[in-house]
C-alpha cells in the first residue's frame, strides 16, 4: 500500500505545485536587470516596464470598475484593457515572427482573462527579445484579404509598445476617477512596491 500511496501523493503534490506556479502572474515586480546592454535587452526591459505598469494599473480592479468611462465618447476600463490586449498580441507576434492575421476575427477573451493573457503576452515577448541579436528580423506583419503589409521593428517601439504604455497610464487615471485608485506604494522608477 505504501508503495502505491507515496508515488500517488508525490504526483498530486507536484501537480498542485505546478498549477500554483502557472497561476502566478508576471510583473508584480520588475525583473532583475540584464547583465549586458544590447538592442534585445533594452527592448526586453521596455516591455518589462510596460508589464509592471499594466500589472499595477489592473491589480484590484473590480467587476464594478470595468464599465466605468469618463464620458460617452471615452473608452471604458474594459475597452481600454481589450485594446492593450490587442497591442500585446502584436508585440508578442512580432517577437515570435508571426504575422498579425486580419483575415480571421480574433475573439476577445472574457474580461476576467484579459489581464492574465496580456501579462503572459508581454512576458513571452520580453523573453524572446532578451535573446534577440537582430531586431530587424522582428518586423510587424499584417496579413489581410488584400495582402500583407510589413513594417520595420522601429514601428514596434513607437507603435504598440509605447501605445500600450500610454493606455496603461490611462487605466491608472480611469480607475482613480472610478473611485478605486491603484496602490499608492507602486514605484515605477524602482519597479517594486515601496515599504
Amino acid at each position: 500500500m505504501k508503495k502505491i500511496l507515496l508515488p500517488l501523493l508525490l504526483t498530486i503534490g507536484l501537480t498542485l505545485n505546478a498549477q500554483e506556479v502557472m497561476d502566478v502572474l508576471p510583473y508584480a515586480t520588475i525583473p532583475e536587470v540584464p547583465k549586458d546592454y544590447t538592442a534585445g535587452t533594452v527592448v526586453s526591459r521596455m516591455i518589462d516596464g510596460l508589464g509592471f505598469r499594466y500589472y499595477w494599473a489592473t491589480e484590484g480592479i473590480t467587476e464594478n470598475d470595468f464599465d466605468y468611462r469618463p464620458s460617452n465618447e471615452g473608452r471604458s476600463i474594459r475597452e481600454t484593457m481589450e485594446h492593450i490586449y490587442a497591442l500585446s498580441n502584436m508585440i508578442a507576434n512580432s517577437a515570435k515572427k508571426i504575422p498579425n492575421d486580419r483575415t480571421v476575427s480574433i475573439e476577445v477573451p472574457p474580461v476576467q482573462d484579459l489581464r492574465k493573457l496580456t501579462l503572459q503576452n508581454l512576458k513571452t515577448a520580453s523573453t524572446v527579445f532578451k535573446q534577440a541579436t537582430d531586431l530587424s528580423e522582428h518586423s510587424i506583419v499584417f496579413k489581410s484579404k488584400e495582402g500583407s503589409a510589413e513594417f520595420p521593428f522601429w514601428n514596434q517601439i513607437n507603435g504598440p509598445i509605447e501605445d500600450a504604455v500610454w493606455h496603461a497610464g490611462q487605466l491608472a487615471v480611469l480607475r482613480r476617477s472610478a473611485g478605486n485608485p491603484m496602490d499608492p506604494k507602486v514605484n515605477v522608477f524602482l519597479g517594486r512596491l515601496n515599504d
